[in-house]
């Protein structure tokens, strides 16, 4: 129990429990994972505990670093090197870009910050033992985070074109802002993930990292960093799978009056837990039926959910239960819970089995900025977690995390209105999809497939542009 309690050594050891109870106490609720990390990948995370203790805010080599920062020009090698991320679109996304800094933190041996901003307040515990990983509010340059022009003339891409040789072959900068985004700053992707300038970007004590992609897959590329990236994950699919459960742990706040609370309510008696996530890219009555249909001929085909015996009630038939099962969804709209409940609440499946139909909300909207909205995000992904079968929408960063952290191989509803005419397909991969992964090849200056450059990284289930890591026997 002690050892699952560690989740086979990602947690460290010595936190007080009352301060995350959900660190050690997701054992109760999370069956053991099949995948176990790589003493390589332990070894790195408690150096680099060490390291964030010894370099983290407010100590002494922060404070050395801030006045390089502050007097614009890098003298001598420095002791401590950060990234410092930035938050960009929902929490799905940002928590696929937190985990993604993260590895490059642990490949550069620099400290990781997040800017995380009010809407993220209480979300998750401190993933390091007696140290913060918040990046503090007096920090220098937090009045040019929103300015578009200073960012992008302090960037790696526009300092290039600004003045490539000097910034090559001269002085070095004592910041960069790097913007690894869908459709902007190109060149700033281009630059990143050329091998040869990372040597110039380790030069640099402050990288100001924006990102809404989980671009953990190319540092399976980048040659000076490929070794090390396998040696840490020699099981490729499981990079979120261990980064997720060591770095997001559900604050208290969430853990006993969202989580547990909902969980031991309606979830913990069930015999399976089937999760839902649904979402609606264009928000209308014939979409959501779109969904809805899809759903069903989803879940109905691949016997995830039976038919039902619409000539009885289910009280007229309660003494044939064989078993009970939870059909959990999250999702935006109410529309799904009542389909679901007006079908295996007052009717009796074939199978023999009785259901509970469970949505802990439905906000509407995505309320962009809120902290509440995002606390019930933040625990909606964890209950999906905790399921048994998970059935998830195309692109979803939300369901991506879901599964990750469940180590879950999902069912993948396709996005309504792309030309395909199943309703649903089977990962065979539990990582995220990083969406819009690099097209240029540094050496011949050309356009190149990334899924095609090597067996483990290749298309995703749910987007032909997008690239996932796999694992090398399944390839």
């Amino acid at each position: 129990m002690a050892n699952d309690k560690l989740l086979d050594g990602l947690s460290p050891p010595g936190f007080d429990e009352r301060s995350c109870l959900s660190k050690y106490g997701s054992v109760l609720y999370r069956k053991i994972s099949s995948h176990k990390p790589s003493p390589f990948l332990l070894s790195k995370l408690r150096n680099y505990e060490n390291l964030h203790k010894r370099c983290g805010p407010y100590t002494e080599p922060y404070n050395r670093t801030l006045k390089i920062l502050k007097s614009g020009h890098v003298g001598s090698t420095t002791m401590c090197k950060y990234v410092v991320w930035r938050p960009d679109n929902g929490l799905g996304n940002r928590m696929v870009s937190i985990a993604s800094s993260f590895l490059y933190a642990l490949l550069t041996n620099r400290v990781l910050l997040l800017d995380h901003g009010t809407d993220m307040a209480d979300l998750f515990c401190e993933p390091f033992p007696n140290t913060s990983w918040l990046l503090p509010m007096d920090f220098p340059l937090r009045n040019q985070f929103r300015n578009s022009e200073l960012r992008y003339a302090h960037s790696l891409g526009g300092m290039l074109e600004k003045d490539r040789k000097n910034l090559l072959m001269g002085s070095t900068p004592p910041y960069l802002y790097l913007t690894i985004k869908k459709r902007d700053y190109d060149l700033d992707k281009e630059i990143f993930y050329c091998d040869k300038n990372q040597a110039l970007l380790g030069k640099i004590p402050w990288l100001i990292l924006l990102s809404e992609q989980y671009f953990a897959p190319s540092f399976f590329l980048i040659p000076s960093f490929k070794n090390e990236a396998t040696k840490l994950f020699p099981e490729k699919e499981t990079v979120f799978h261990h980064l997720g459960r060591y770095l997001f742990n559900p604050s208290n706040q969430v853990w006993k009056q969202l989580i547990t609370r909902f969980y031991d309510a309606n979830l913990a008696n069930a015999d399976e837990r089937i999760g839902l996530q649904l979402r609606v890219f264009h928000a209308n009555a014939g979409q959501i039926q779109t969904v809805v249909d899809q759903l069903l001929a989803c879940t109905l085909k691949k016997k995830l959910l039976p038919e039902i015996d619409t000539r009885n009630s289910v009280a007229s038939s309660s003494n044939n239960w064989t078993s009970t099962k939870a059909i959990l969804i999250t999702s935006l709209y109410p529309e799904f819970y009542k389909n679901l409940s007006n079908r295996y609440l007052v009717h009796p499946s074939l199978t023999g089995e009785v259901f509970g139909v469970y949505q802990p909300s439905h906000e509407g909207y995505q309320h962009r900025g809120d902290n509440k909205h995002n606390m019930k995000a933040w625990a909606e992904i964890y209950l999906l977690s905790l399921c048994d079968v998970l059935v998830t929408s195309a692109w979803s960063t939300f369901g991506y995390v879901a599964q990750s952290l469940g180590g879950l191989k999902p069912w993948i509803l396709h996005k309504p209105g792309h030309g395909v005419y199943l309703p649903c397909k089977r990962a065979t991969s539990m990582e995220p999809c990083f969406h819009y992964p690099f097209s240029y090849d540094c050496k011949s200056k050309n356009k190149v497939d990334a899924g095609s450059l090597v067996p483990y990284i290749r298309q995703c289930e749910d987007r032909e542009l997008g690239i996932k890591l796999f694992d090398d026997e399944q390839s």
